[in-house]
C-alpha cells in the first residue's frame, strides 16, 4: 500500500478507538487505519469485570463508537488481523496475511495480556482469564448459583470477578499470596476494608496461599491443590495475577522498552514518528517527575488526545494524575494521585472505615499525594485539585468531615 499521508494505529481497545477520534477531531484528514487482532471493533474493558459481567450492561454498550462511526469518519478498521512486525527505517508494518502497510505516523496501542499461571494443570479447561469480551462471556456462563469458583489473585480483577460470582450465587474462594488483598496497592488499613467487604459477602478469603497445582478430570479443572495440602474443589478457576504490557512489536523494532514502551511526556517513543499510548506506554509524567505506566481505563481514555496532537506535530504533554475506580457489591470507590509503597508517610482518614464510607489521603509531610473516596461521591475533583496544588494541609482539617475539601485549596 502506498504511503500518502497514512496514520496507522495498532490495537483494538479504548486507546485505539479514542486515538482515531482525536486524530480526526484535530485535523488529520489523510488515510487512517486501526489494526486490531480481535474481530470486535474497539471496545472498553472495565465493563468486562463490572456491569457487563454482572449482566447490567448490554454488549453494544461496551464499544468505543457505534457501528457506523468508523465509516462515517473515513477510518479503515482492519480487524481479526495481527501486525507481525514494524520496520522503523522503511516506515512499514507487516500484517499476518503478508500485506505491508506504509505509515507516516504510527501509534502503538497494543495494551497488555494477563500473566499466565505457571503451575501443573494451568492448561485445563475452565481455567479462565479476563481480558477480552469472550473471556467475560465465559466467566458469566461459569458464575451460576452454587458453582464452586476459585479465584487466584486478590488484585482488582480478582476481587471484581469474585464479587460478580458471589452476586450470581456462586460459592467463592479467593487465594491471595500476601496477607491481605490489595495490601501493596493500598496499605494495611484500607486493604482491610476490602478484605472485610468480601468476607461479609460470604467469600472464603485465604491469605498467604500458594498454589501447588490444578487438578482435573477429562481435561477439565476440578480442583486447586495448595502447598499446605488443602484441596479446594472447583467448577472453574479464575486467574487474576497481573498483566504484562504487549511490547513484542516495539522490542523487535528496536524501540526503548523498560516496563512498557518508554515515551516522553508527549507519548513519543525512542523512534521517530512512532508513539505509544495506554497500558503499554511507560510515559514520563512531568507533574510526578518520573516515568509511569498506568494500567487503568482513565489513561486509555485521556492519553489519546496527547498522542494525536503529538502525531500532528503539536506539543501537549500528558499531565493528568492517574485515576481508577472499582465497584464491588454495594461499594463504589474512586482513587486519584500516585503513592507508591514506601513513598508516603501515613494515611489520613475522614469518615468511617467500619461503615465503608470514608475518604483516605496518602500523605508525604503536609502534602496530599493521593486520595481515595469510598461510598462518598462528588469529591474526586477537589481531591485532584488538592494534590495538584501541592498545598500544605494539616491532618486535623483533612480528617474533619465538617471542613469542605474545597476550602483547603490555596
Amino acid at each position: 500500500m502506498s504511503r500518502g499521508n497514512t496514520f496507522v494505529i495498532v490495537g483494538g481497545g479504548l486507546a485505539a478507538g479514542k486515538a482515531a477520534e482525536e486524530l480526526r477531531r484535530h485535523g488529520h484528514d489523510g488515510p487512517l487505519l486501526v489494526i486490531g487482532d480481535e474481530r470486535e471493533r474497539p471496545y472498553i474493558r472495565p465493563p468486562l469485570s463490572k456491569g457487563y459481567l454482572l449482566g447490567k450492561e448490554e454488549r453494544e454498550s461496551i464499544h468505543v463508537h457505534p457501528e457506523g462511526w468508523y465509516e462515517e469518519h473515513g477510518v479503515d478498521l482492519v480487524l481479526g488481523t495481527r501486525v507481525t512486525s514494524v520496520d522503523k527505517t522503511s516506515k512499514e508494518v507487516t500484517l499476518d496475511d503478508g500485506r505491508r502497510v506504509s505509515y507516516v505516523k504510527l501509534l502503538l496501542a497494543t495494551g497488555s495480556s494477563p500473566r499466565r499461571l505457571s503451575v501443573p494443570g494451568a492448561d485445563l479447561d475452565n481455567v479462565l482469564y479476563l481480558r477480552r469480551v469472550g473471556d467475560s462471556e465465559r466467566l458469566k456462563a461459569a458464575f451460576s448459583e452454587g458453582a464452586r469458583i476459585v479465584v487466584i489473585g486478590g488484585g482488582w480483577i480478582g476481587l471484581e470477578t469474585a464479587a460478580a460470582a458471589r452476586t450470581a450465587g456462586a460459592e467463592v474462594t479467593v487465594l491471595e499470596h500476601s496477607e491481605l488483598p490489595l495490601l501493596k496497592v493500598l496499605g494495611r488499613e484500607t486493604a482491610e476494608v476490602f478484605a472485610a467487604l468480601h468476607k461479609d459477602h460470604g467469600v472464603d478469603l485465604r491469605p498467604l496461599a500458594q498454589v501447588e497445582r490444578l487438578t482435573g478430570t477429562d481435561g477439565r479443572v476440578d480442583g486447586v491443590l495448595l502447598a499446605d495440602g488443602t484441596l479446594l474443589p472447583a467448577d472453574a478457576v479464575v486467574v487474576g495475577v497481573g498483566i504484562t504490557p504487549d511490547v513484542r512489536l516495539a522490542e523487535e523494532a528496536g524501540l526503548e522498552v523498560r516496563n512498557g514502551i518508554v515515551t516522553d511526556a508527549c507519548l513519543r517513543t525512542s523512534a521517530a514518528d512512532i508513539h505509544a499510548v495506554g497500558d503499554v506506554a511507560n510515559a514520563y509524567h512531568p507533574r510526578l517527575g518520573r516515568h509511569l505506566r498506568v494500567e487503568h481505563w482513565a489513561n486509555a481514555l485521556h492519553q489519546p488526545r496527547t498522542a494525536a496532537l503529538s502525531m500532528l506535530g503539536r506539543e501537549a504533554p500528558y499531565e493528568r494524575l492517574p485515576y481508577f475506580y472499582t465497584d464491588q457489591y454495594d461499594l463504589g470507590m474512586e482513587y486519584t494521585g500516585y503513592a507508591e509503597p514506601g513513598g508516603y508517610d501515613r494515611v489520613v482518614f475522614r469518615g468511617s472505615l467500619g461503615e465503608r464510607r470514608f475518604i483516605a489521603f496518602w500523605m508525604s509531610g503536609n502534602r496530599v499525594l493521593a486520595g481515595m473516596s469510598v461510598n462518598v461521591w462528588d469529591v474526586i475533583d477537589p481531591i485532584r485539585s488538592l494534590i495538584e496544588s501541592e498545598a500544605g494541609t494539616d491532618d486535623a482539617a483533612l480528617s474533619d468531615p465538617g471542613v469542605p475539601l474545597a476550602s483547603l485549596l490555596p
